[in-house]
């Protein structure tokens, strides 16, 4: 019988070589290797993380199943693009959902600090990029707003536990952010030959962060409750 252990072995593995060779595909501008590789990375992903926890988060599979949705509309960056947004936008709400769950609340002082840098952020984003939007306005400030709440949550959750496994899922939000936001630049202001491998490096590291964050948040709910069980049942005794 083949151990867990092996198996999450080999899942990740898959997952860093799969992105690799995206990466490669991406660099080399091969269209057959990113229409191979691209929706792999998170489905690999899927799988790691199905094998990595006992309790499943059935919101976190689904917004990985709408960024694998996202994955495959952007192989066609054109005529799917906005099909693209769409998908991305329902994973980012996924994950904002799934932040403000389980977050405590913040103070005034840092709620609005970090709600004032992000929507600065997001603003001089939008400024950027109007002049060639066109039709595509709308939907990309409401992507773009919805990309900055993802980052304050984040950033709120750390900031409040100030923890290594919030620290993680801030660390995997601002690099969503980065590699949305060049992802925009690329298309809507100025193209930039770096771009390319760059937003999706930042979006392999963002997506397998917020997994880490997943795992390890549910490894640590788990012993929190081990530990009050142990502990009720030494007062018992």
């Amino acid at each position: 019988m083949i151990k867990k252990d092996n198996i999450i072995k080999s899942l990740t593995i898959l997952f860093f070589a799969v992105s690799i060779i995206e990466i490669t595909g991406v660099y080399l501008d091969n269209s057959m290797l990113q229409t191979i590789f691209k929706p792999m990375i998170i489905l690999s992903l899927m799988a790691l993380y199905y094998f990595s926890v006992t309790k499943k988060n059935n919101l976190y599979l689904l917004a990985l199943a709408f960024s694998f949705l996202g994955d495959v509309f952007l192989l066609d960056k054109n005529s799917m693009f906005i099909y693209g947004i769409a998908a991305f936008l329902l994973t980012q709400i996924l994950y904002i959902y799934i932040i403000v769950k389980q977050m405590e609340k913040p103070s005034f002082f840092h709620k609005y600090l970090y709600a004032f840098l992000f929507a600065n952020y997001i603003v001089y984003l939008m400024i950027l990029l109007k002049p060639n939007l066109g039709d595509l306005f709308y939907p990309v400030v409401v992507y773009g707003v919805t990309i900055g709440v993802f980052g304050l949550v984040a950033t709120l959750n750390y900031v409040t536990k100030r923890t290594k496994i919030d620290l993680v899922l801030m660390l995997g939000a601002v690099l969503f952010i980065a590699s949305d936001s060049m992802i925009a630049l690329n298309k809507f202001h100025e193209p930039r030959a770096f771009y390319s491998v760059a937003i999706m490096s930042t979006y392999i590291l963002a997506q397998y962060l917020i997994f880490r964050f997943m795992v390890l948040k549910t490894d640590d709910i788990k012993e929190k409750c081990e530990s009050r069980v142990e502990i009720k049942i030494v007062k018992n005794t």
